[in-house]
């Protein structure tokens, strides 16, 4: 972990009113370097440069705590569309406590997300293979999680509906 990525984390964070241990940082660097080697093999993301990737894509991703105060006293999220991950696996990082489902349509992705869950070595979170509009009829999945996230998968009208 070098110290430039170390000190644009934590200023990024800083700014959410966040605080990551050590261990936080070490996943945070560890799942930036797993995204930028997978990503050459696979399209993921367009965003690859390391600051742009702490920017757009981690502290972005935590943005939702400025505006919704309850993260910690939420139990389970869920992550529709998450594509490389984003929003769910930066929130499990800093939120441990959260009980997380990533939901994406590519099974390329879904079969990135596990490797990530497995090399960050997170628990409570599982990811699901299917596109929303099917996920959403399903009783065991509609209205089952505290709260649920997304970024750039469909207008807000439809996504509500999901």
């Amino acid at each position: 972990m070098t110290e430039q990525f170390v000190r644009k984390m934590e200023e990024g964070v800083k700014l959410l009113g966040i605080q990551l241990s050590e261990k936080q940082l070490e996943q945070f660097y560890d799942y930036f370097q797993f995204l930028v080697e997978k990503n050459k093999v696979m399209n993921l993301t367009a965003i690859t440069e390391e600051d742009a990737v702490i920017t757009k894509h981690f502290c972005d991703s935590l943005c939702l705590v400025k505006g919704f105060s309850d993260i910690e006293k939420t139990v389970s999220l869920i992550d529709v569309g998450t594509g490389a991950g984003f929003p769910g696996i930066p929130l499990k990082i800093t939120f441990p406590h959260l009980k997380v489902t990533l939901l994406d349509s590519l099974n390329k992705r879904v079969r990135f997300l596990d490797s990530v869950i497995e090399e960050l070595n997170l628990t409570d979170i599982h990811t699901i293979h299917g596109r929303a509009e099917d996920f959403a009829r399903q009783a065991n999945y509609r209205e089952q999680f505290d709260l649920c996230v997304s970024r750039a998968v469909s207008n807000l009208a439809v996504l509500c509906e999901y």
